[in-house]
C-alpha cells in the first residue's frame, strides 16, 4: 500500500497537466477562430479592417489612388523575402492582439518608426525610377528619404 501514494500523486499530477494543456489549447483555438487568425495569413484588404480600429484606414484605402493598384501588404510588409513578410506579419499581429487584449490600443492610431522604415522601402520599391533624382539630391545632402514627409496620405487618402 505505501507505493501507492506517489503512484495516485503523479496520476493526480498528469491529470491536471493534461487539464490545463486542455483548455490553454481550447481557448488558444477558439481565439483563432474568433479572431479569424487564419484570414491574417492572405492578402486580402479587407481583413485588416476586422478590426474596428482600422474601418478608416481601410475605408480611405479603398477611395484613394493606390486602391487599383496597391493592397495593404504591398505598402505595409517587407518586399525583400517571405520570411521577412511573414515575420513582420507575425511581429504586427501579437503586438495588435497584446494591446487589445490589454485594452491599452490607441484610437489615435501611428506608424512605429520600423513599419516607417517598411512603407517607405516600398514606395521606393515602385516609384524608384521616378525619383532618382530627388533621391540623389537628398543623399547628398545627408537628408534621410521619407516619401510619407510629403505625401503621407498617399495610400489613405
Amino acid at each position: 500500500m505505501a507505493g501507492s501514494a506517489p503512484f495516485r500523486f503523479r496520476s493526480v499530477a498528469r491529470l491536471v497537466v493534461a487539464v490545463l494543456v486542455g483548455c490553454a489549447l481550447g481557448l488558444g483555438g477558439y481565439g483563432v477562430v474568433y479572431a479569424d487568425a487564419l484570414s491574417y495569413l492572405g492578402e486580402e484588404p479587407r481583413t485588416c479592417a476586422n478590426c474596428h480600429v482600422m474601418k478608416e484606414q481601410y475605408d480611405s484605402w479603398r477611395k484613394g489612388s493606390h486602391q487599383a493598384e496597391a493592397t495593404c501588404n504591398d505598402c505595409h510588409l517587407p518586399h525583400d523575402s517571405v520570411l521577412a513578410k511573414y515575420g513582420t506579419k507575425a511581429e504586427d499581429g501579437l503586438l495588435h492582439v497584446t494591446k487589445f487584449t490589454l485594452g491599452t490600443y490607441p484610437q489615435n492610431i501611428t506608424i512605429r518608426d520600423k513599419s516607417q522604415a517598411i512603407v517607405n522601402a516600398a514606395c521606393l520599391d515602385c516609384h524608384g525610377d521616378l525619383t532618382t533624382e530627388m533621391r540623389y539630391t537628398m543623399s547628398a545632402a545627408d537628408e534621410q528619404i521619407r516619401c510619407t514627409r510629403c505625401h503621407s496620405t498617399v495610400g489613405h487618402d
